[in-house]
């Protein structure tokens, strides 16, 4: 049987992150507070809002039936973003210290919890339809994709092959 849909809010925020460790801890805070997890994907290593989702609802599916790699549905989602069973590489995926680009993913997202994220790490708006070439390009490495796979599909499909990816890790595992 098929696990429900998780129910997640993602937004995307621009921040300057000086201490990492900081600010996870204020994260796993606000998440304890409000009985939620958060997430947050480097948004520059993912193929748009799609990939974020496909993670997230991975991720969940592997908690619900029992298959999950990591300890924390935190850990787990990064894991498939990245679609590696590797936690040292799904790190990568996540924030960083300096500036980022950040999908910010509140699973549940109940009233109040994106108002105390924001005090943290301001939100905005990008557009993710379009993938640049040079972000392509970055993709076709992080994910192991072929000039042939590419040509297979067309260009302007890498975000295909990428959620292709993150699929495979199920596979993997």
């Amino acid at each position: 049987m098929e696990p429900a849909h998780l129910s997640c809010e993602i937004g995307y925020a621009e921040v300057t992150i000086q201490d990492r460790t900081a600010l996870l801890g204020v994260l796993r805070e606000i998440a304890k507070r409000y009985t939620a997890h958060i997430v947050c994907f480097d948004a520059e290593k993912l193929a748009g809002r799609a990939h974020a989702e496909a993670a997230l609802q991975h991720a969940h599916r592997s908690f619900v039936l029992g298959g999950a790699i990591s300890n924390s549905f935190e850990m787990e989602a990064l894991l498939y973003a990245a679609g590696t069973r590797q936690c040292s590489a799904a790190v990568s995926f996540g924030l960083h210290e300096g500036e980022n680009h950040l999908y910010v993913c509140c699973c549940p997202a109940p009233e109040g919890i994106l108002r105390d994220l924001a005090v943290h790490m301001p939100f905005g708006w990008e557009s993710d339809e379009i993938i640049s070439p040079q972000k392509a390009a970055r993709l076709a490495v992080l994910f192991d994709i072929t000039p042939e796979e590419i040509a297979a599909v067309g260009h302007n499909r890498i975000r295909d092959l990428v959620l292709e990816r993150v699929a495979l890790l199920d596979v993997s595992k």
